[in-house]
């Protein structure tokens, strides 16, 4: 499939999203409307990156912006902990907000904030409460979700909050620490009360992967509130946990089974990679989306740490027209995902070879 084709279906699963977050919120006037406020500012955006498209520039819909480093767990096999790790200052509070702002002036309509812990980041909602029109989905193991938070989020309604849990108790307290996943329960509860929509986020394996598909389970979560559901495949990040991924048959039938889900319930039920696996080819590198670390690197994706930019030393515009993204983005046949494994992470090698040769 062509590079724009990925890019058209990356924008129309948003969209569709968006209005189905509309439907199923009708009850909730309050959060109806914001919903639909933001569907009519992700439209907007898309105009935007549309038009830089006609200009030759590559403007992705999404950024996953990894905020801090700092996580108060330790949580086992994480990803983040042995790519992103690094001794170098992170963005100030000031270079984090002109961030998300030329984000925005670019047409950039959703922002996926990771870490670490994001709220590790000192005054993180009082920064994004300056870009109501923008989409966040803000990914926290829910350790500091206080009420204070919490009460914050029922006013900024265009913050997502996705809690990462890896199943059940035994399979969330194993990775994440003892008490992590009744913690996770006493939050759900707490947005619920509020009417804070809320999503979760659960990393799947080749161990937990009959639970976490089960519609059993899956009700119970939307019983407690949950109305987005992310199911990350696991990255094995090291010879020893290869046998935690996902086989192919798994991959491909946790896809048809979240197709049955989608026309059953009033949830949203997304899988990374999802549309990736359906298309064959890799949205990272600014075909759906990049990546910038604590320090200010935008990178073609969380799972490929190489970078040419700084945010630091120069914009986010011209950090986009890289041109490792560029070739990385028409690279589609080498970055194929149908099996359901991070194409740069397979190709970690030939990614590093293309950031260090000069080009």
């Amino acid at each position: 499939m062509k590079k724009q084709d990925i890019t058209t279906y990356f924008n129309l699963s948003f969209r569709l999203g968006l209005r189905q977050i509309v439907s199923f919120s009708l009850n909730n006037p309050q959060l109806a409307w914001t919903a639909a406020r933001l569907y009519l500012s992700f439209r907007l955006g898309e105009q935007k990156r549309a038009r830089y498209q006609r200009q030759g520039v590559q403007i992705p819909p999404m950024i996953i912006f990894s905020i801090t480093n700092n996580c108060n767990l330790d949580c086992v096999g994480c990803y983040a902990k042995v790519l992103h790790h690094s001794p170098e200052k992170e963005l100030t509070r000031e270079q984090f907000q002109d961030t998300i702002q030329q984000a925005s002036d670019l047409g950039v309509s959703v922002i996926l904030l990771a870490g670490g812990e994001p709220f590790m980041r000192e005054g993180l909602l009082d920064t994004l409460d300056e870009f109501p029109r923008m989409i966040f989905l803000l990914f926290t193991n829910g350790t500091l979700l206080d009420d204070a938070a919490i009460h914050q989020l029922r006013r900024q309604r265009n913050i997502l909050p996705v809690v990462s849990i890896e199943g059940d108790q035994q399979d969330t307290d194993l990775r994440r620490g003892g008490g992590i996943y009744e913690r996770a329960n006493e939050v759900f509860n707490k947005l619920k009360e509020n009417k804070v929509l809320f999503g979760t986020s659960i990393t799947q394996t080749s161990q937990n992967f009959e639970l976490v598909n089960d519609e059993a389970y899956l009700v119970d979560m939307m019983e407690k509130g949950c109305k987005v559901f992310f199911f990350i495949n696991y990255l094995p990040v090291n010879m020893e946990s290869n046998e935690l991924a996902l086989t192919p048959p798994q991959v491909l039938r946790h896809l048809a089974i979240l197709e049955e889900l989608r026309v059953k319930y009033p949830a949203l039920f997304l899988a990374f990679p999802g549309g990736e696996v359906e298309l064959g080819g890799c949205v990272a590198g600014g075909k759906g989306l990049v990546h910038i670390n604590p320090l200010g690197e935008v990178q073609p994706c969380p799972f490929s740490p190489y970078s040419d930019a700084n945010l630091k030393e120069v914009s986010l515009l011209e950090a986009l027209q890289s041109r490792h993204l560029e070739i990385i983005r028409n690279s589609s046949e080498r970055l194929d995902e149908s099996d359901g494994y991070c194409a740069l992470w397979k190709n970690r090698e030939w990614v590093e070879v293309l950031y260090k040769n000069e080009i």
